[in-house]
């Protein structure tokens, strides 16, 4: 970045570090802090969603729907979040491609599987073999965000759930007494009330999917723990330039301080939100605040 960067084994000590610190290898370490924030906000409010739907499903009253999402949360909960992440991207992906075949190169006679091989037509590829390495990202990250949205969104169907059913029934009848309907009740009685109960699981399950990022590594992402790993070694083919001992411990343990930090912050703003929420509410929280205000 520097232009006195051009021979960094004549460099000063602080100059040889401002030169390896800014080099193009370390802006995309830098970048990859980017890239897990784009996923938290992303994954957070799909997973949301689907778990939304989930909770809806336990609720439902045909048998099929509602075993359907009891089924859902359960296998979801059930399985390791490792082995569904390396199973479930590795299924998905298979399936896009098997589906981009069956459309796209029909004249194909070899078969699909070919031992432990899934071949298919050039054109079917996902993405395409010619593409640029960003598309290559890119698609992985979806499959990210799918992958978590469908794990976490087990984990918040459970916890939406049970913040339905904290919601005082006395509260379900009166409004039924009053004329509303089935779904009247639901959205205006129900849902509003039922973050409050549902908001201390949805903190927790927040904080885990923060700490759960780092399964971008095994999806073949080049995320903040890969960048750590690959820089933070002794010897890469990223640092021919700038050779070092190894420092991976170093640079874990500003991981540490990230994490942390972040995690410290979102703490602090879920806190708030509680609070916020608590206003009016039959709650021990809305209790306190309000002998809070008549004290």
């Amino acid at each position: 970045m520097f232009s006195y960067c051009t021979d960094p084994d004549t460099l000063d000590t602080v100059r040889w570090f401002s030169c390896f610190l800014t080099n193009g290898v370390h802006l995309s370490f830098y970048m990859s802090f980017i890239k897990v924030l784009v996923l938290l906000l992303v994954t957070a409010p799909v997973a949301l969603a689907v778990g939304f739907a989930g909770a809806m499903a336990t609720r439902a009253t045909l048998p099929p729907l509602r075993w359907l999402g009891e089924g859902y949360i359960a296998i979801m909960r059930g399985v390791p979040d490792i082995a569904f992440f390396l199973f479930f991207v590795i299924a998905l992906d298979q399936a896009f491609e098997w589906t981009r075949h069956q459309v796209l190169c029909p004249d194909w006679t070899d078969p699909i599987r070919q031992g432990n091989d899934f071949l298919v037509c050039p054109d079917a590829k996902m993405p395409l073999g010619r593409a640029a390495e960003w598309v290559h990202q890119t698609y992985s990250f979806f499959l990210a965000v799918i992958t978590f949205a469908i794990v976490f969104g087990a984990f918040a169907a459970n916890v939406l759930r049970g913040g339905m059913r904290a919601v005082p029934h006395a509260q379900l009848e009166t409004a039924a007494a009053y004329g509303m309907s089935r779904r009247q009740t639901f959205w205006r009685i129900l849902v509003p009330q039922m973050w409050i109960y549902a908001l201390p699981g949805l903190s927790n399950l927040w904080l885990i999917l923060i700490k759960a990022t780092p399964l971008l590594f095994l999806l073949g992402i080049e995320d903040i723990v890969y960048w750590a790993r690959e820089i933070g070694g002794t010897k890469t083919s990223q640092f021919t330039d700038y050779p070092h001992g190894d420092w991976r411990m170093w640079y874990f343990l500003f991981l540490l301080v990230f994490y942390l930090s972040f995690t410290r912050i979102s703490e602090i703003l879920l806190e708030r939100l509680t609070v916020r929420l608590s206003h009016g509410q039959a709650t021990t929280g809305g209790e306190a605040l309000r002998k809070e205000a008549t004290a």
